[in-house]
């Protein structure tokens, strides 16, 4: 594109988490409010947004590969698209990007990306844009109205954390611990209902950390919020991630009984089952006070599905430390769960302590976790055949006239079914593999 060229069609690649699908999401709604429209299914887009993951090792590195990428393919093609680098590499590298990559047109960082129309118009005047501010709140009285829905809809009620574990960066590229205000919360759940959701999860980094005021000047947590969007009639679902331990509350978890729309799901991280990791770490739990933590959730919801997060090879981390992770995933037996070899990011404390633990013997353990962790994933699903539950159809699944959704218990369940996308059905779950399952339709369920 020449320099005096308004991008006509857009295109947003997000990495890593489902705030970056949330906030990517947005960023689309902002582009086509100016009539930038998406870009059709294998074309070259006129603008490309990078909406970035800092969390793994070498994230900043696929950036760099991937503007290359972008660039190559619009010069084979007759174009030159202009590229925006987004989220959490944008925020961490600021700078380093524009003076490595002079094909990038604008910098922005996951706190300031509702200036991002403006930055557009400036980089088609030929001008190269840099904005990493993180003004509490401002984005989201910024940002048009929700005009792309799914069934299955995402809804940030909370960014940043102050917890500053030793290995993560999310403090230094989403900052401190900032609460939406209830009233827009309920506001913009009512709209994304009006528009045709019929799940909404409500997201944060940690999520549980929000409180409020409600309509009536109460001072109310995450459990108010939820009591609020279960009174939506048109709301069949809730789910809420990622929560911390140190911010769950017994009216919290009371609400896992109370509430029907609030699905049997708790995603949870641990980390690691030794209590001198986590202490390494900047955790405020113990393996034993997890573990209690759970007791009192099945206590309430007898039949919730339970997720977890696991680091190995922790500097320092010693053979007998991890056997303890090993120990708790027993001891919980996940239904699923998400697992990670320790990477060092540049800036975190963790990044400089001693006794860094060779690759090969994270990997080792990566692979000796990841096999009790898929085999508990396993043994849920086949335990769940036989049962019946409602399915929300979310997509088309990889065979021709194959369709997927999702259980109460965040499972994968496909049909080879003449449905739509949206659809609500009563199924039978009737064949279990590793990570999906097969499922019968029984019946539809009434809108």
């Amino acid at each position: 594109m020449k320099p005096t060229d308004t991008p006509k069609t857009y295109r947003v690649k997000s990495f890593g988490c489902q705030m970056n699908v949330y906030d990517g999401e947005r960023m689309g709604e902002l582009l086509e409010a100016k009539g930038i429209t998406p870009a059709a299914e294998g074309e070259d887009a006129d603008l490309v947004v990078l909406n970035t993951c800092h969390i793994r090792e070498k994230a900043t590195e696929k950036v760099y590969s991937d503007i290359g990428r972008i660039r190559k393919s619009g010069r084979q093609h007759g174009k030159d698209p202009m590229i925006a680098v987004a989220g959490c590499v944008a925020q961490a590298e600021g700078e380093e990007i524009m003076k490595r990559s002079p094909g990038v047109g604008m910098v922005v960082g996951p706190q300031a990306y509702h200036r991002l129309g403006d930055m557009v118009d400036r980089a088609a005047r030929g001008e190269r844009t840099t904005d990493t501010d993180m003004p509490e709140n401002a984005k989201f009285d910024a940002l048009p109205a929700r005009r792309r829905v799914s069934p299955t809809s995402f809804l940030t009620v909370q960014e940043g954390c102050d917890k500053f574990c030793t290995y993560c960066v999310v403090p230094y590229t989403r900052g401190a611990e900032i609460s939406r205000p209830y009233s827009d919360l309920v506001e913009e759940a009512k709209k994304l209902v009006d528009a045709g959701a019929r799940e909404i999860t409500l997201l944060g980094q940690n999520v549980n950390a929000w409180s409020g005021e409600d309509d009536k000047g109460r001072t109310v947590g995450l459990e108010r919020l939820i009591h609020a969007l279960a009174d939506l009639p048109d709301l069949k679902r809730i789910r809420y991630t990622t929560s911390h331990p140190n911010d769950m509350t017994d009216a919290l978890i009371a609400a896992h009984g109370e509430v029907d729309k609030l699905m049997p799901y708790l995603h949870l991280p641990v980390q690691s089952g030794s209590d001198r990791v986590l202490k390494a770490m900047n955790r405020s739990h113990t393996a034993e006070s997890y573990l209690k933590l759970l007791d009192r959730f099945r206590e309430v919801r007898p039949d919730i599905a339970l997720s977890g997060d696991f680091i190995v090879g922790f500097p320092g981390e010693t053979d007998a430390e991890f056997e303890d992770t090993l120990r708790i995933v027993d001891a919980v037996r996940y239904a699923s769960a998400f697992s990670f070899k320790y990477s060092p990011r540049p800036g975190t404390p963790a990044a400089s302590m001693d006794d860094q633990i060779p690759l090969e013997v994270m990997d080792e353990r990566l692979q000796r976790l990841q096999a009790a962790l898929g085999r508990d994933q396993l043994a849920f699903n086949e335990a769940s055949v036989g049962k019946t539950c409602d399915v929300l159809i979310e997509r088309k699944g990889r065979r021709p006239g194959q369709m997927l959704g999702k259980s109460p218990w965040l499972q994968s369940v496909f049909f080879d079914a003449d449905l739509q996308i949206g659809d609500m059905v009563r199924a039978e779950l009737v064949q279990a593999g590793p990570s999906s399952l097969q499922g019968r339709v029984l019946e539809s369920v009434s809108a």
